[in-house]
């Protein structure tokens, strides 16, 4: 699997943007399915967003369709997630997530980084 590392947190009002990026090393991830979670505090893991290898099929959780974006740069090993119109609830952990496959709810993504604070103040 390829090592993720997250980067992008931060503090931010509600309204604002935040860009999220992840940087993977150890292997190509042109093989890869990739996506984003997050964990509230005290809360499960929820899925984020996913995008397929081939910039193809994308998804996204209900709760961010239409406010965030993923994108991913093969030649780059990264993928991104822009973050817009931030609401108080969003403010979790995000994880990077590599897998097999991109599905509906990031069942395929197996592989998570360490994470990265969003905080969204009111």
């Amino acid at each position: 699997q390829a090592q993720l590392e997250e980067s992008g947190g931060g503090s931010v009002q509600a309204g604002g943007s935040l860009t999220l990026s992840c940087a993977a090393s150890g292997r190509p991830v042109d093989y890869l399915a990739m996506g984003w979670f997050r964990q509230a505090p005290g809360k499960e893991r929820d899925f984020v967003a996913s995008i397929s290898r081939s910039d193809n099929t994308i998804y996204y959780a209900d709760s961010v369709k239409g406010r965030f974006t993923i994108s991913r740069d093969n030649a780059k090993s990264t993928v991104r997630l822009l973050m817009n119109s931030l609401k108080p609830e969003d403010t979790a952990t995000y994880y990077c997530a590599s897998g097999v496959v991109a599905t509906a709810n990031g069942n395929g993504l197996t592989y998570w980084g360490r994470g990265t604070l969003v905080t969204v103040s009111s």
